[in-house]
C-alpha cells in the first residue's frame, strides 16, 4: 500500500515497481493540487494497481483498505512538501504531516497487531522523510548522516521532522516494524512546475524569466527520481527494522550552477531559435528575485551507509538525469498544459511577482 501514490515521487515509484514486480499496490491518494491522476494514465486498465481518493487521516477509509487488502507493507509518501507553500500557509502541513501521520500510524499499529505469524514478521511501514529535517549546512561543514541532529527551520520541515518523531516513537514504544528514509532534492518525470527545476523548464521553453532567490548560491544535493525510487525498493527489502537510511545523488550544486547547466541543455535540445524567441541563449531569462524568509544555505546527504550496508549507489549523475528529464518534459506538453492552470499561474504571481 501506498500512501501519496498520485504526486511526484509517489508516482514515479508506482509506475517503477509494477514495471519490475507483478505484486499488486493499493494506491491512497488525496489528490490535492500536486497529486495528479495524470500521472498514472499508464496504468489505466492495470489490474494490478488499484487507486482509492482518500486521506492517510481518514481513520474509517485506512481501516477498511488495510482489513480488505492486508498489505504487507506500507510506504508513507503522502506529504506535503513545498517550504513556499509552507511559509505562506503552514496549517495544512500539520494537519496532514503530523496529524495524518498520526491517524495513519494508529491504524497500521491496530492492523499489525492483529497480525499473527510470518504475516506480522514480515510486515514493514516505511516512511519517507526529506534531508530538510537536519537543518542547514555551512560550506564546511560534513554532509548530513543518520545520526545528525533534526535541526527543521521551515513549517514544513518542522512538521516532517515532526511526523519522524512519531514514527520513531511507535516504533519503540509499540514496537511497529518502521524503516526511515531521508533523501535529498528530487527531480525528474512528472515532477509539479513549483520547484525549481522543472519550473525553470517550463519558463525557458515560454521566454519568462527564470527566477533564483537571492544569489541563487544555496546549494542541494541533487537525486534523480529514478534512483531515489531503487534505493526505496532496497530499503524495504533488505533495510534493518528501525532503522534510518539517508538517499542521496552525490551532487551538490549550487541552484545558479543548476539552472545555468539546465539552460546549457535547453539549447541543445529545443534553440530559443525553434520556439521564436528573440534570445541566443536561455541563460539570458535567469533572474535573482527576493530571498524567501529563513532560506537555509545548504543541504547535503552522506549516502555512505545505504551504500555500505545495502549496496546501493545511484546510477544517473546531475547531468544525464537532468538531460532525461528535459527530454521528458519536451515530450510530455499535454502533461504540461493539464497541470498549468490558473491556479498555478496564480502561484507564481504571488511567490515570484512574474
Amino acid at each position: 500500500m501506498v500512501t501519496g501514490g498520485a504526486g511526484f515521487i509517489g508516482a514515479n515509484f508506482v509506475l517503477d515497481w509494477l514495471a519490475q514486480h507483478n505484486e499488486p499496490v493499493i494506491n491512497l491518494d488525496k489528490l490535492t493540487y500536486a497529486g495528479n491522476l495524470d500521472n498514472l494514465a499508464g496504468l489505466q486498465g492495470d489490474t494490478r494497481h488499484m487507486f482509492v481518493r482518500g486521506d492517510i487521516g481518514d481513520t474509517v477509509l485506512v481501516d477498511r483498505l488495510l482489513a480488505e487488502h492486508r498489505p504487507r507493507a506500507i510506504i508513507n509518501f503522502a506529504a506535503e512538501s513545498h517550504v513556499d507553500r509552507s511559509i505562506h500557509g503552514p496549517g495544512e502541513f500539520i494537519q496532514t504531516n503530523i496529524v495524518g501521520t498520526f491517524h495513519l500510524l494508529e491504524s497500521v499499529r491496530a492492523y499489525w497487531e492483529a497480525l499473527e505469524g510470518e504475516a506480522k514478521e514480515r510486515f514493514r511501514f516505511l516512511q519517507v522523510s526529506t534531508d530538510e529535517v537536519y537543518g542547514s549546512l555551512t560550506k564546511e561543514a560534513p554532509s548530513f548522516r543518520e545520526t545528525s541532529r533534526y535541526e527543521p527551520n521551515s513549517p514544513y520541515s518542522a512538521s516532517k521532522a515532526a511526523g519522524d518523531h512519531l514514527v520513531r516513537a511507535y516504533h519503540h514504544t509499540y514496537g511497529l516494524p518502521v524503516l526511515t528514509t531521508n533523501c535529498s532534492n528530487n527531480y525528474g518525470p512528472y515532477h509539479f512546475p513549483e520547484k525549481l527545476i522543472p519550473l525553470c523548464i517550463l519558463n525557458a521553453l515560454a521566454g519568462k524569466p527564470l527566477p533564483l532567490y537571492g544569489d541563487g548560491r544555496q546549494v542541494r544535493d541533487w537525486l534523480y527520481v529514478k534512483d531515489h525510487c531503487s534505493a526505496i525498493r532496497l530499503v524495504l527489502e533488505k533495510g534493518c527494522v528501525g532503522e534510518t537510511y539517508n538517499i542521496g545523488g552525490w551532487n551538490e550544486k549550487a541552484n545558479l550552477d543548476v539552472v545555468r547547466i539546465l539552460c546549457d541543455i535547453l539549447d541543445e535540445l529545443a534553440p530559443p531559435t525553434t520556439r521564436d524567441l528573440p534570445l541566443t541563449t536561455y541563460r539570458s531569462l535567469i533572474t535573482f528575485v527576493k530571498d524567501r524568509p529563513g532560506h537555509d544555505r545548504r543541504y547535503a546527504i552522506d549516502a555512505s551507509k545505504l551504500k555500505r550496508e545495502l549496496g546501493w549507489k545511484p546510477q544517473e549523475t546531475f547531468e544525464t538525469g537532468l538531460r532525461k528529464t528535459i527530454a521528458w518534459y519536451l515530450d510530455n506538453q499535454s502533461w504540461v498544459a493539464n497541470v498549468t492552470s490558473g491556479a498555478y499561474r496564480n502561484w507564481l504571481d504571488k511567490q515570484y511577482g512574474t
